[in-house]
């Protein structure tokens, strides 16, 4: 069955192409759009498929492009600057709101739009990819199975595969800003790096880094657990460093720095070839600890980030489209459970016995 088509805003993203490949496999068909013309009209051409233009700050023509859409994708980042006009938007026109990012700021702004979102009837739902459905279920898979836990900590490590242009810029444009913890139900800033553990992810021991992960905002709305940290895989060169970054962190935030970071990665390949994504892996560990210290772990093995990417935003899509959907504001697992991410194809998701 072909559902109604969804509007995939930034459409000439790296990802954005991902999900504009693999659309027909899950039965939808997306309008194109972006504010670019010139970089939407020829991939449009492409694939056979409309298209729409509009910038973002000008918001009659956002009204224009949402215009007989039932769900809009949001693909464009950094999402700290594009995704409250598009939210706003989408509760004016009465359009369910998804996007791929995993940026804390953008998940505590789509919690505050909730009310909104609940009287025009939409849904807000950011972060349908990597960032952060499978984090996200396994956080509630963890805490399903020690429903008193206190104590959530969440990392995840990639074997192979590298970032692409739009997740590289998001993390130039914030370099020298702070980790973030949860501590006590509240969000508190933290030094990224504050923390470090070797961690077995079941293929391998890797070491990780405390870093500000979307599931900081996330995870707390999925489990209630009031105290969550999130790691990352790291050399523990960059870990013993960073003890230092209160010192350097101000020279990172200057415009020119950033602006030469910027620059270096649009010189670099726009993201992993199609044989690195096939080759990679992603790694998810999750550990729920109640009061008394007993704890909960598991692991799970998935697909490269940008693959899962494409998959769970589509998944999520299809699942919006066919009418299966809440308003309000929702994470992925809150909504569709933590078995959500088995639904992507060669996932393994083991538990891992307590240690006696």
């Amino acid at each position: 069955m072909q559902l109604p088509n969804f509007l995939l805003y930034g459409a000439n993203g790296y990802t954005a192409g991902l999900i504009i490949r693999m659309a027909a496999d899950y039965g939808v068909r997306p309008i194109l759009a972006g504010r670019s013309e010139a970089a939407i009209r020829p991939l449009a051409e492409q694939y056979s498929l409309e298209y729409r233009i509009a910038a973002l700050d000008k918001p009659e023509a956002v009204d224009d492009l949402l215009a007989g859409v039932q769900v809009v994708l949001h693909a464009a980042g950094p999402f700290q600057h594009t995704a409250l006009p598009m939210m706003e938007a989408c509760i004016r026109n009465r359009v369910h709101y998804l996007d791929i990012t995993g940026e804390i700021t953008v998940f505590e702004m789509g919690k505050r739009f909730h009310q909104k979102a609940l009287d025009a009837g939409i849904m807000i739902m950011p972060g349908v990819g990597f960032d952060v459905v499978p984090t996200d279920c396994m956080a509630l898979f963890v805490k399903n199975n020690l429903p008193d836990a206190t104590h959530l900590e969440l990392a995840f490590a990639t074997l192979g595969g590298m970032l692409s242009h739009g997740t590289a810029t998001t993390m130039a444009e914030n370099l020298g800003g702070s980790g973030a913890a949860r501590e006590g139900g509240k969000i508190v800033k933290k030094p990224i790096g504050e923390k470090g553990k070797l961690i077995d992810f079941g293929l391998k021991s890797i070491f990780c880094m405390s870093i500000p992960w979307g599931d900081i905002s996330t995870a707390y709305t999925t489990t209630g657990i009031p105290n969550i940290v999130t790691y990352t895989r790291s050399s523990p060169g960059t870990f013993k460093m960073l003890r230092w970054q209160g010192m350097f962190n101000w020279i990172l935030r200057l415009d020119f720095v950033k602006n030469y970071y910027k620059k270096k990665i649009k010189q670099k390949p726009a993201g992993p070839s199609d044989e690195m994504r096939e080759k990679a892996t992603s790694l998810i560990w999750a550990q729920a600890t109640n009061a008394a210290g007993k704890t909960f772990t598991a692991r799970l093995r998935t697909a490269e980030g940008y693959t899962l990417t494409a998959i769970t935003s589509l998944l999520i899509t299809q699942k919006v489209l066919a009418g299966n959907v809440s308003p309000g504001y929702h994470t992925p697992a809150s909504l569709f459970g933590a078995d959500l991410i088995l639904e992507v194809p060669n996932t393994q998701r083991e538990i891992v016995p307590e240690a006696k």
